[in-house]
């Protein structure tokens, strides 16, 4: 079994949704009040959703091949799928959560400008705890598309054990050597991961908020 693939798939998972997370949660509050701009910088947002990886990652390749962070160069590095990581899940990390301010009442903020609140608290003690369903979707599926992710985690990373060889490159890498029962072991318990994250993510999305079951009784 190959712990160390699958511990460096879960530390790059924990890394982008720690980091993703308060990113995805700024940029969708930008974007729920745009007007004119936001469609471009939505399908931006949404491109990596469309791309081959192998696209993405040929241009990863071809920008980190000459940069480094503190020194350590980001081609073939931890740092530098974790990067790529990043901007793979700029979808996954936003939409959600972009859906789930557009969800919220705009009669609840007008309530809480007329009784003086800032806009710093009205999405403190408001919006954010109104959109918690889309915040836990985005991590959750952030999570899971990390731990799936092959196609620029291998361009940009190579297969440098406990460096850059995730588990899901472990898979290819064991079905290239004919190790058809190590391959299914780790596949097994990624499907078994992500199963979790993803019935996490629709258990959470599929509820309603208490206000709403409260007003159909």
């Amino acid at each position: 079994m190959d712990f160390e693939a699958i511990f460096l798939s879960l530390k790059l998972a924990c890394f982008t949704v720690a980091i993703m997370l308060p990113v995805g949660i700024w940029t969708a509050h930008r974007l729920m009040k745009l007007k004119r701009s936001r469609p471009w910088i939505e399908a931006a947002l949404a491109l990596p959703l469309v791309l081959p990886p192998t696209v993405l990652g040929y241009y990863f390749l071809v920008a980190f091949s000459n940069q480094s962070f503190f020194g350590i160069p980001l081609v073939f590095s931890f740092w530098g799928i974790l990067l790529a990581s990043l901007i793979v899940n700029i979808p996954f990390a936003i939409q959600p959560i972009q859906r789930a301010f557009e969800s919220i009442n705009p009669e609840i903020r007008e309530a809480a400008q007329v009784s003086g609140l800032s806009n710093w608290q009205i999405f403190r003690l408001i919006e954010l705890p109104l959109a918690w369903r889309g915040i836990t979707g985005a991590a959750s599926l952030t999570f899971a598309h990390t731990l799936g992710e092959f196609g620029v985690v291998l361009m940009v990373g190579g297969a440098i054990p406990g460096e850059t060889k995730t588990a899901s490159i472990a898979i290819y890498d064991k079905v290239q050597s004919f190790d058809t029962s190590g391959a299914g072991m780790l596949a097994l318990i990624l499907l078994g991961i992500s199963l979790i994250a993803i019935a996490l993510s629709y258990g959470v999305l599929g509820k309603k908020p208490h206000y709403e079951n409260r007003g159909r009784h």
